[in-house]
């Protein structure tokens, strides 16, 4: 019944030591056999994506990620872009500008630039060492306004973070998508640009139909793509937020919950 699992990774996929446990891997593996798509629909850039799609085999032209959010969907072994729906350096000073106003601090990722910070800090940091990206530190006010952005995060302590939030104009929420992947990370996309409308893109490519996808996730970032899908699963550590949109809720990233989902509803186990 279902043809293509996409997988959030931090918190979902990965355990707490930021590892896919054997559990998880054979019952990847196992679903595959049988020919289903799995993908790993991230925040993450493709290269911080590089080592785990290794680990599980998943490296060919045939096979999928949405990286950053699904601002791109790309193949992983030609890294072509299927699906691109970024922002432009005219986006990325207007948040840096507020963000500086609130008290947070900022930085994107660039096609050409890579990670780029108007201040490094602890989260950027952080972004860079999981990621295996170098930082730049770049005045926003450099960047030109048609130049390509990928995506702005605002980052801070998680009740510095919260605070921000709570002081984001309305009107900012009509302008991009904003989600929160983790407490001390809050993202701004592309209006048009989330896991929902990625994986429904990508499905749409494969002729996979919504009823036959399931999504995992365990954040804000998830719930697009855990309302489009036929099998929306919140794991055991998602938000309450998150588990009140899914259909289903799995146990935790540290008890094998993507394992658990796949052998019941997939491999019938």
């Amino acid at each position: 019944m279902y043809k293509l699992v996409a997988l959030d990774m931090d918190g979902t996929l990965l355990n707490s030591q930021k590892e896919i446990s054997v559990r998880t891997k054979q019952a990847i593996k196992d679903a595959r056999e049988q020919g289903v798509h799995v993908v790993l629909a991230s925040g993450r850039p493709l290269e911080g994506m590089a080592d785990y799609l290794a680990q599980l085999g998943m490296t060919s032209n045939d096979d999928y990620v949405l990286s950053y959010n699904a601002s791109l969907v790309q193949r992983v072994e030609s890294k072509e872009i299927i699906r691109k729906q970024t922002m432009k350096g005219s986006d990325a000073k207007n948040i840096a500008s507020l963000g500086h106003d609130l008290g947070v601090f900022v930085h994107a990722f660039s096609p050409t630039r890579g990670l780029i910070t108007p201040q490094n800090n602890t989260y950027t940091q952080h972004e860079s060492t999981i990621n295996g990206v170098e930082v730049t530190e770049i005045d926003f006010a450099e960047l030109d306004n048609d130049e390509e952005i990928i995506k702005v995060m605002m980052v801070a302590d998680p009740e510095v973070l919260s605070a921000a939030i709570a002081q984001l104009p309305k009107s900012l929420y009509q302008q991009y998508t904003i989600v929160q992947s983790a407490p001390f990370f809050l993202e701004l996309l592309n209006p048009k640009s989330n896991k929902g409308a990625g994986v429904a893109m990508l499905a749409e490519h494969l002729g996979i139909a919504a009823s036959e996808v399931i999504c995992m996730g365990d954040a804000g970032n998830d719930h697009h793509m855990i309302k489009y899908a036929g099998l929306g699963v919140a794991m055991g550590n998602a938000t309450e937020d998150t588990k009140a949109l899914a259909n289903h809720i799995t146990d935790t990233n540290d008890n094998d919950g993507v394992a658990l989902v796949i052998e019941e509803f997939i491999l019938k186990k």
